[in-house]
């Protein structure tokens, strides 16, 4: 699946993995993997600007996007937090500006990738929704930008110069097929060979946000915690050794086919999932676990060499409103602006009614323990486990 996600206490992303994130989702008319493009040369005001402020109003924003008309998204499923609906409400209300999809299931890393692949180009990503572990690492690939709802964003979860910022997590679970497989009850029971070749993470640990929350989460259910992150490649070696985990990236087709069987991956991937199955006859499952509820924003940042500046940074502002803050609501994620949104009395009251909430002390880590965790998963995941 996708992205990396929260960090948080309200930090959760994706890009497959991640995907935003993530891993399968329903592509669009539009959609294409990044790919050579055409040279292109940006307006220089706009690539500098750091705030609404350095275009004026917003309508001299949305004349400038309207100008370029183009913007090119990456790694953002349909199925990911309802970010097909949040996709087709930026189509609905910026007409002028045609967007084209890449890749949908990028994993975080592939979307930066992607970046520097087409760099100069109209083919390059101008936006990303990522996790905070590659984030943290790859600020030399964003532009400073802080949106209008800026000082609404908790400190705790964006970078202070405005290269990335939080907007909306989930809490890491373990999801099954559980007519086939029964009950899941801890994570010893995964080491069952009614399991074989069937256990995913959403992606590589070091590279997904996903798989890296997963990874968390699994690593605090083996007895270790942020600081101490053994246990959890001991219990995926075993996994390995008894035959069951299974490195196949993780998409709505694998899952349907019941290639991966089980899955960790974030609640609201979960619910989308479980949605989809039971159309099919399938009773998916899915659970958190109060010792080990892992947090983490998924988190949005600007190619400092988008292609469409000013177009990425209406997208931006964009998903810092309420309108579109309620629409990842709906799709099973928290936002970023919640408690705000709640203060304001501008949160759909009847989603609130029935989200899922965080039982006692979430895990969370700051962007140094996501780099730190990184590295150490860069150096002994693919040494223990593969690729």
């Amino acid at each position: 699946m996708r992205k990396i996600v929260a960090a948080a206490s309200a930090a959760l992303i994706a890009v497959t993995a991640l995907a935003a994130c993530g891993s399968g989702s329903d592509g669009s008319s539009d959609s294409s993997s990044a790919s050579a493009g055409k040279a292109v040369t940006v307006n220089e005001k706009s690539a500098k600007a750091t705030s609404l402020s350095d275009f004026g109003t917003m309508a001299d924003l949305e004349k400038a996007a309207k100008e370029e008309g183009a913007l090119n998204v990456i790694a953002l499923p349909h199925d990911w937090s309802n970010y097909g609906e949040v996709i087709e409400g930026f189509k609905k209300k910026y007409p002028e500006i045609k967007v084209t999809e890449l890749n949908p299931n990028a994993s975080s890393k592939e979307e930066i990738d992607a970046a520097k692949t087409n760099k100069g180009t109209d083919a390059a990503p101008d936006v990303f929704d990522i996790g905070q572990a590659v984030a943290s690492t790859s600020t030399d690939n964003f532009a400073s930008y802080k949106v209008q709802a800026w000082d609404k964003i908790p400190d705790t979860v964006k970078n202070k110069d405005g290269k990335y910022y939080a907007d909306y997590t989930g809490i890491m679970s373990i999801g099954w097929n559980k007519d086939k497989y029964g009950e899941i009850n801890s994570i010893e029971d995964l080491l069952d060979p009614k399991f074989a070749g069937t256990v995913a993470l959403n992606g590589k640990p070091a590279e997904a946000g996903a798989a890296f929350n997963g990874y968390l989460m699994i690593n605090q259910l083996a007895g270790g915690d942020i600081n101490n992150l053994k246990p959890g490649l001991d219990f995926f070696k075993k996994l390995k050794d008894a035959g069951n985990l299974t490195t196949v990236d993780v998409t709505d087709g694998t899952i349907d086919s019941g290639q991966t069987g089980v899955v960790m991956d974030w609640t609201y991937n979960q619910a989308s999932y479980q949605k989809k199955l039971k159309d099919k006859g399938v009773n998916w499952e899915y659970k958190t676990f109060p010792k080990a509820q892992v947090v983490s924003y998924y988190n949005q940042a600007i190619n400092v060499n988008a292609p469409h500046p000013a177009a990425a940074r209406l997208w931006e502002e964009y998903l810092y409103t309420a309108d579109t803050q309620n629409l990842w609501f709906k799709g099973g994620a928290n936002p970023v602006l919640l408690d705000s949104m709640k203060k304001e009395g501008t949160v759909d009251k009847d989603t609130l009614k029935n989200a899922i909430t965080i039982e006692g002390t979430p895990v969370t880590y700051t962007n140094d323990d996501s780099t730190r965790i990184t590295e150490w998963l860069q150096n002994n995941w693919d040494s223990t486990i593969g690729n």
